[in-house]
């Protein structure tokens, strides 16, 4: 079991460096001047390894997406317990959404996710990786909102499944009018704040529980 999951460990880990590769690749090269063997060479793979993984050099980008998703929704589970719903969410983009002073990392993870949602306006498989990665978390924060109503079973509830498909919508509007802009990734105009304003006008639907 420990030799399993350290193999599966050590397979994610791949996938996530040749997702950050390919990214790196496309942000400097163009989507269209990139092909999976450079993906391959420049993250130290073969390219039947590359394939071993993903399909597409636009799926190679896949597990970049599902991490700033994934950390959205863990900051919703963390949230302090006590938060109503609404807050909760509102607590989880702000701590999610914008980097931490001097997190170097986070600002350039961020500025990878503006350039990338660009190209997806021109390539519909690289928009279908962002919407894909969008419907896995609705999914995921689904699970993590009936746990905190103390409804484990109810993520696939008609009101569970609204408030998250309407938080992880607000979140999405915010960061798509962030990547279409070029305001900083911190300040009035950044994911974070947008988020902020987009849950905010969602309230009605959010304070249903």
């Amino acid at each position: 079991m420990h030799d399993g999951s350290l193999t599966e460990r050590r397979k994610a880990a791949t996938r996530l460096d040749i997702a950050r590769t390919a990214a790196a690749l496309f942000v400097e090269r163009g989507l269209r001047a990139t092909r999976a063997e450079d993906i391959a060479r420049a993250a130290g793979v073969a390219p039947r390894t590359f394939y071993r993984y993903f399909a597409t050099k636009e799926e190679a980008i896949a597990p970049l997406l599902a991490v700033g998703a994934r950390q959205w929704v863990e900051a919703v589970r963390d949230a302090p317990a006590d938060l109503p719903v609404p807050d909760a969410l509102r607590h989880a983009a702000a701590r999610s959404l914008a980097p931490a002073p001097g997190d170097t990392a986070a600002a350039e993870s961020l500025e990878w996710v503006r350039s990338l949602l660009r190209m997806g306006a021109l390539s519909p498989a690289l928009q279908s990786v962002w919407n894909d990665a969008c419907h896995d978390a609705d999914a995921t924060l689904a699970v993590v909102l009936a746990a905190r109503a103390g409804l484990p079973d109810g993520a696939g509830s008609l009101e569970i499944r609204l408030i998250a498909g309407v938080a992880g919508a607000a979140v999405r509007a915010a960061v798509e009018t962030w990547a279409a802009d070029d305001a900083p990734a911190t300040g009035p105009q950044g994911p974070a704040a947008l988020a902020e304003r987009c849950l905010l006008a969602a309230s009605d639907v959010l304070g249903g529980r």
